[in-house]
This record gives structure tokens, C-alpha cells and sequence, in this order.
């Protein structure tokens, strides 16, 4: 966005503000003061959030299955496989792969804990694991561009979209960015 653009957007909020009065113009629709093309980096700050339950919909919808070794959902045991406070993008990506591939998919890992810390991490609702299959397997491989092992051995290939998937020794965790060209 242009300086003089930004600056008679901010005018007419303040403009606001002045009619309105203050609580009012505290609900009104923020002013990014950042330009139209914000580097993913910024863009990652704003991210939405889901319940559980309204990505476990949105998976069903979409065919995508899920698994839990305990047999629960609580985003607090780590034997759980939990979705509370995923990222829409993520289940996004879950959607894309899902109909990209035409391969049956288990998510076997989500916001529980358990999993490693960091910005972009299970805990803060970027990364899904999920089972491995041939189906899976072949069609990240095949069309997906592999940029090497992670420290911990893991091969790691980068869709055309950006997002991450590992090979870890029994599923694939995946660092999703955004939705992979939902």
C-alpha cells in the first residue's frame, strides 16, 4: 500500500474514531500498516485458530481419517491425537493432500503434546503427522522436491507450495505454512 494511500486510510479511522467514539473504533476492522505482499514470515502471524471439533468436521468432510494410540483427544496427553488450536491452513493442507494425492490418509499427530517445541510446531497448530503408505509415500516423492535429511535423519521434501514433509521412521510430519494451494 502507498505511503499517501496507508495515510488517508489511517485519516479516516481516526475520522471514525472522532463520530464514533472510542469503543466503537476499537471494534472497527484493524489497518495493516504492512504492504499487500507481506513476506510469508509476517503473514504467519496471522493465523486462525479451530476447535477440535471443527476440524475433525472439516477432516470428515474431506475424507481424511485420524488415530489416537490412546484412544482419546485431549491436547494435554501426549497418547492422544488432539486438533484444538490447529491452524485453518493446516487442515487445509490435510484437505489439499487428500485431494491432490486421491490417497487414503491418517493423521496420527496434531496440537497434543508431546511433540518437539518451536515456532512452527505441533503444539502451535503448523504440523500434522501422518501414517505411512505406498499411495502417500510415491506421491510425495514423485512430485514433491527433496532438499535433504533433517538432523535427525529425516528426509525432507518441499512441495511447490512451500510446506515441509519429513520421513520420519514411521509417518510423515508435515510443516505446513499454508494450505498448499487450497
Amino acid at each position: 500500500m502507498k505511503r499517501t494511500a496507508l495515510l488517508a486510510t489511517a485519516a479516516s479511522t481516526l475520522a471514525l474514531a472522532t463520530v464514533l467514539g472510542t469503543q466503537a473504533a476499537a471494534t472497527a476492522a484493524p489497518v495493516s500498516a504492512a504492504p499487500a505482499a507481506a513476506p510469508a514470515a509476517e503473514q504467519a502471524a496471522a493465523v486462525t485458530k479451530l476447535t477440535h471439533s471443527q476440524a475433525t468436521t472439516r477432516l470428515r468432510n474431506a475424507g481424511v481419517s485420524w488415530t489416537s494410540s490412546g484412544g482419546c483427544s485431549n491436547r494435554n496427553q501426549s497418547n492422544c491425537t488432539s486438533f484444538e488450536q490447529v491452524n485453518l491452513a493446516t487442515i487445509q493442507g490435510a484437505e489439499t493432500l487428500k485431494s491432490a494425492s486421491g490417497c487414503a490418509l491418517t493423521i496420527t499427530g496434531g496440537t497434543e503434546t508431546g511433540h518437539a517445541s518451536g515456532t512452527y510446531s505441533h503444539w502451535n497448530g503448523y504440523k500434522l503427522d501422518y501414517s505411512l503408505s505406498t499411495c502417500v509415500n510415491n506421491y510425495v516423492t514423485g512430485n514433491f522436491t527433496y532438499i535433504g535429511t533433517r538432523s535427525d535423519g529425516a528426509a525432507q521434501y518441499r512441495s511447490g507450495a512451500g510446506n515441509i514433509y519429513a520421513k520420519e521412521g514411521n509417518h510423515w510430519d508435515v510443516l505446513y505454512y499454508n494450505c498448499g494451494g487450497c
